[in-house]
């Protein structure tokens, strides 16, 4: 240590190596080269950090090379400068050829910056839910039919990305499906991975849909394996089955104008099974439950039908029990004067013997 130390010290001493020093400055593609070189080392992180330091780089090496061939006229200036001028041409190749191969095609990358940017879902983790699809967006003509009830079979789960679906059931509209949202989430989440099943509900393409499929089998492979897969579909489905629920329940009114919320109890009479599914009311011993008739509908919705009270039967005779109830056929909706995606308290039974919510006027009168 003390040899180099003195060996420095008498380098320091003896001054300058250079016997003369040129008088005249470097020319203006020695300075541009430099300049270049400076801009480039302050370059940041990132894919586009590294395309703006190796570009910089790139171009200053490239000044040098000039530099040394033309001006300081020595051959390892422009060999180094060539080499490391190469080396950072590579390095943009690279990063080039990275960015094409992350690329993804238009509909997906939309689809993921609408559903699954917000979430925060690394790139490679839709990539690979992307895969599973095998990147291939298919398409629906107006009018064509996706699935038909009671008949297709539930394979896939699908997304649809633009259009617009209409959700029927013997005949009855129920909801659409928009873009962004799952075609066949509830029947999704109704089987398990080893059952199998048809679909119950009628989708048909209102306008000219693309959508995105993924086969169950291979989705199951995948949601097994990858656990925050797993739950990412399970938070996306979820959202889905519940818009949808809460899609019928804006449809859902009681015929005096007021909209009560499907969660209350107060809807399990009216929801619940029918009285057929409740006895024979014979069972109940000297108690009579007297039955208003029926009468057909009439032509204004939102008024209550009124029936006279039945007037007790004689105590001389012993009349049997009357039978349960036919169910109710859906009146025409042009009679009622209700659109077609309106859903009628009236059309469900009551359970047999128990107050019926249509008794009440709202939904804190049945709660007191």
């Amino acid at each position: 240590m003390s040899a180099n130390s003195s060996t420095v010290g008498q380098l320091l001493l003896q001054g300058s190596a250079c016997i003369s020093w040129k008088q005249d400055v470097e020319g203006a593609v020695y300075h541009l080269a430099n300049c270049l070189l400076l801009l480039g080392f302050m370059g940041g992180s990132g894919v586009y950090g590294c395309f703006y330091l190796f570009g910089f780089l790139s171009a200053g090496y490239l000044c040098c090379v000039l530099w040394g061939w033309f001006s300081a006229c020595g051959l390892d200036i422009v060999l180094w400068s060539f080499l490391l001028a190469l080396v950072c041409l590579l390095q943009l190749t690279h990063l080039v050829y990275r960015l094409r191969e992350d690329t993804l095609p238009e509909e997906f990358d939309l689809l993921y910056k609408a559903l699954y940017l917000p979430l925060q879902v690394p790139l490679q983790t839709y990539k690979e839910i992307v895969h599973c699809c095998e990147e291939q967006v298919l398409t629906l003509a107006t009018e064509q039919t996706y699935a038909v009830e009671g008949e297709t079979p539930i394979n896939r789960l699908s997304l649809l990305l633009s259009g617009r679906v209409r959700v029927s059931q013997d005949g009855q509209f129920l909801h659409y499906i928009f873009p962004y949202q799952f075609m066949d989430s509830p029947e999704w989440e109704s089987l398990q991975p080893s059952e199998e099943g048809v679909f119950q509900v009628t989708l048909t393409a209102e306008t000219s849909c693309s959508y995105i499929s993924w086969p169950r089998k291979s989705l199951h492979l995948l949601l097994t394996k990858e656990r925050y897969i797993s739950c990412l579909f399970s938070a996306l489905l979820g959202y889905d089955i519940s818009e949808k629920l809460y899609t019928l329940n804006d449809k859902l009114f009681a015929k005096f104008g007021l909209r009560f919320d499907i969660r209350l109890p107060s809807l399990y009479h009216v929801l619940g099974p029918t009285a057929a599914d409740a006895g024979p009311e014979s069972e109940k011993g000297d108690e009579e439950v007297c039955e208003p008739s029926v009468s057909p509908p009439q032509a204004t919705p939102t008024s209550l039908q009124q029936t006279p009270p039945c007037s007790p039967p004689p105590a001389a005779t012993n009349l049997p029990a009357p039978p349960s109830r036919a169910r109710m056929s859906r009146p025409d909706s042009g009679i009622l004067g209700e659109d077609s995606t309106s859903l009628v308290l009236e059309d469900f039974e009551e359970v047999s013997g128990s107050e019926s919510f249509m008794d009440y006027r709202s939904d804190g009168e049945y709660m007191r």
